[in-house]
């Protein structure tokens, strides 16, 4: 296409310009003729008609003398450019507008026959070589009482009906000529506005198919090609991004599987070399079952999220008390609060409070945002879990009161693998996974998850579900 296309095109073009000429240098001249000799001839035959009527029929019935008519046919001829001419039927020539005829020696046309028009009106040729030049001839009879006396011919050189011939397929062909110079328009704006924005594209194509995803192009156009051309700019762009997520997931995957399993050579190395002496094994040991967890852990949220991604995940709604898992949630990190002296408050909206969602996947939800707030959260401080209800939506917010995300940081904080740079000296265990779990599960419900959060004073985490039917009986029933 980046040759061919406009080739064609361009051989097609040069093709209508010949296939045009040929047409009309084969056809246009004999139609054009046809139309010249039809007319001339129907002209011809009318004052044909009007001389036989009037002046030739006079002179049979002795109602006028030769010298008289010869005046008025010699004058018509002249108006006319034709020759006229009255013919007795055995031949004889009896007036010629274009001579004086000698009556002791007539002139007779040999071997005429006024049939010869057969069922036409006119004929074209010498007229019984009476003529050298090709000549149009109409012939009409001259009748008086019910007989054939004579016969009128007019004849007009053919000669003349050529030349108009020429001239019309003159301007034909200049016409030809100014529509095919006409026509250059429509390949101006083929190259303008298809072929070379196809050349961008195919361009781009060929650079995207050699991999440089960050190539970028415009094509300046509303129509169909300037979305196309949109299109492969945005699918680029987005394959393009797709590829460096990839490369950073690879590069944190690795990255996070490389530092605990270091951790777990060296020491198991150390012990089998004695570098480690054996009344330290239960110390180094319990530090490589640590790591083995945090291996563990990140397998399993790497696999969560995998699942998440998948298109055509399944979620398993059903109605439940929101309240009542908050309660167990919270519950479940009972321990770990007492060693940091945090304290959870929860604040929840009525004793009850029924949603329609994945309860497990939900309950996935609140322990990754609570464990992630107890990370951040310093010692002797609080954690308000709060529920919420505004425009047939249930919002349910988990607050800390820890470090903070900066503030330039807050849209990447759900990205894979992502860590803020205040965070990474008190996560030490975390796959930096979490927060994108969430993210792909409150998408899966179609809802929303937002963040509020200030240097060094807090974050909160806000996301909405959707109140079940039940929820509103039992709201009526109240």
């Amino acid at each position: 296409m980046k040759k061919t296309l406009y080739l064609k095109f361009l051989l097609a073009y040069l093709i209508f310009g010949m296939f045009g000429f040929i047409t009309v240098s084969t056809f246009v001249p004999n139609m054009t003729r046809q139309h010249l000799v039809r007319e001339k001839s129907q002209a011809l035959y009318e004052e044909a008609n009007l001389i036989a009527n009037t002046y030739a029929s006079g002179l049979y019935n002795n109602e006028t003398n030769l010298e008289t008519v010869r005046t008025q046919i010699h004058a018509l001829s002249i108006y006319m450019s034709a020759n006229i001419q009255i013919i007795n039927p055995s031949g004889r020539l009896v007036l010629d507008s274009n001579r004086t005829l000698d009556m002791e020696n007539p002139v007779i046309i040999e071997n005429f026959d006024p049939t010869i028009l057969r069922s036409s009106y006119y004929t074209i040729g010498h007229f019984f070589d009476t003529f050298d030049n090709e000549v149009l001839t109409v012939l009409t009879p001259i009748t008086s009482k019910y007989k054939v006396k004579g016969y009128i011919a007019i004849h007009t050189s053919m000669d003349s009906i050529e030349a108009s011939t020429y001239n019309l397929l003159h301007i034909s062909y200049i016409t030809l000529g100014i529509l095919f110079l006409l026509s250059l328009i429509i390949l101006i704006f083929f190259t303008e506005m298809v072929y070379i924005p196809l050349k961008k594209i195919t361009y781009a194509t060929e650079r995207y198919a050699e991999g440089d995803m960050h190539y970028e192009f415009q094509v300046d156009s509303d129509d169909e090609i300037g979305y196309l051309a949109a299109c492969l700019n945005y699918m680029a762009s987005e394959i393009a991004n797709s590829e460096d997520d990839q490369k950073k997931f690879i590069a944190n995957v690795s990255h996070d599987f490389r530092s605990p399993l270091t951790s777990i050579r060296g020491y198991l190395e150390a012990m089998l070399d004695g570098t480690i002496p054996p009344e330290m094994y239960e110390k180094y040991l319990t530090i490589v079952v640590n790591e083995t967890e945090r291996l563990t852990k990140l397998t399993n949220s790497l696999l969560a999220l995998n699942n998440l991604n998948t298109k055509g995940i399944l979620l398993e709604k059903t109605d439940f008390d929101i309240n009542q898992v908050i309660r167990n949630t919270a519950a479940s990190f009972e321990g770990t609060c007492k060693q940091k002296t945090i304290a959870i408050e929860v604040v929840l909206n009525g004793n009850t409070m029924y949603v329609n969602a994945d309860m497990g996947k939900i309950q996935q939800v609140l322990y990754n945002l609570l464990d992630n707030a107890i990370k951040f959260s310093h010692e002797d401080s609080v954690i308000k879990i709060e529920t919420s209800e505004k425009k047939n939506k249930l919002f349910v917010s988990v607050k800390d009161s820890g470090i903070g995300i900066p503030k330039d940081e807050v849209k990447l904080i759900f990205d894979r693998f992502y860590k803020s740079d205040l965070s990474r000296g008190k996560d030490k265990k975390g796959t930096g996974l979490g927060l994108s779990i969430v993210k792909e599960i409150i998408n899966a419900h179609d809802e929303k998850i937002n963040v509020i959060s200030t240097e060094g004073a807090g974050t909160e985490f806000i996301f909405s579900l959707t109140p079940s039917k039940k929820q509103d009986r039992e709201d009526e029933d109240i």
